[in-house]
């Protein structure tokens, strides 16, 4: 049985902002969440990497999450208020640019709509599953695969009250928008899009399968996600993240090859001064083949502060 797991790992900061804006169905779900009571600080895994005139701090975030979370405390906000240049995914700037990369790329060229492609099992879950959250079958016939698993992911998510705006991704970018904080992006949104978009079709509908399959917990698989990151344990974490993937392709392109590329950017990043506040995905940050990982193959080492 495959586990929400593959949703958080894959879940990437640039579909995560646009995907709200882009369907009605998405937003009534996020007005109709309960908002839930405050709850007591948390303390979320912090990590630093230094040498005599360089700090990099190394955060991972969660893309969605009830809005009660108060994270923002201790180290990590010491780590932040102290830092000069915040190091995030894609750009805190001009969330409009993720939109229309994913307006545009999302759709078919093939010639087929999405329920074609799917063998008759597939479809009669597929279907299915549409049902369950108030969603006409063909809404996303126009689309690709790996669109329409990343629409169901959020849908009942944030019909369980959780949100993008009270994500950690859009919180630390508008306090770095409100410091002026020099912005560096490992990536683009279009090359994230691009990452799903040209996955093979069979990898892409293995993934919808998986998204299908995993509806029924969603809400006790991502408490369990958010449980383990509140609490700072990263084994946990990463356990839940990372472990018993079923598709390597998805693996090796969502996390491991990115990784690799991030700390070879934070190797370089030393040879400057100056104090960096890293933030991405918590998946990045956890289990084997991770960014601390990669790091410490080209000879950097990290030290866990919280």
């Amino acid at each position: 049985m495959p586990s929400f797991r593959s949703w958080s790992r894959s879940l990437l900061g640039a579909a995560a902002c646009a995907l709200v804006s882009l369907t009605p169905a998405t937003a009534s779900a996020r007005a109709q969440a309960p908002v839930a009571a405050a709850a007591p600080p948390v303390r979320p895994a912090l990590w630093k990497v230094a040498d005599e005139d360089t700090t990099i701090w190394l955060f991972g975030t969660i893309h969605v999450l009830p809005e009660d979370v108060r994270w923002y405390a201790g180290p990590v906000a010491s780590a932040f208020d102290g830092a000069q240049e915040l190091v995030t995914e894609i750009p805190i700037d001009d969330p409009s640019e993720s939109q229309d990369v994913l307006a545009a790329k999302s759709l078919r060229d093939d010639g087929k709509t999405l329920r074609e492609t799917l063998s008759p099992a597939q479809r009669r879950a597929y279907d299915g599953a549409m049902a369950s959250l108030g969603l006409p079958p063909q809404a996303f016939d126009k689309n690709d695969t790996w669109f329409a698993a990343l629409l169901l992911t959020l849908v009942p998510l944030q019909k369980a009250g959780y949100n993008t705006e009270s994500g950690i991704d859009a919180q630390v970018s508008a306090r770095a928008r409100a410091r002026h904080m020099a912005n560096h992006a490992f990536e683009t949104a279009e090359y994230q899009i691009d990452l799903f978009d040209k996955l093979p079709e069979e990898t892409q509908r293995t993934y919808l399968g998986e998204v299908v399959e995993a509806l029924p917990t969603v809400r006790s698989d991502i408490d369990a996600m958010v449980t383990a990151w509140k609490s700072g344990d990263a084994d946990h974490l990463a356990q839940l993240l990372n472990e018993d993937e079923s598709d390597p392709q998805m693996r090796k392109v969502l996390i491991t090859d990115r990784n690799v590329a991030w700390a070879k950017w934070l190797k370089e990043r030393l040879k400057k001064p100056g104090t960096v506040f890293v933030a991405v995905g918590a998946g990045h940050l956890a289990g084997v083949g991770s960014v601390q990982d990669q790091l410490a193959a080209e000879g950097v080492a990290s030290t866990r502060v919280q």
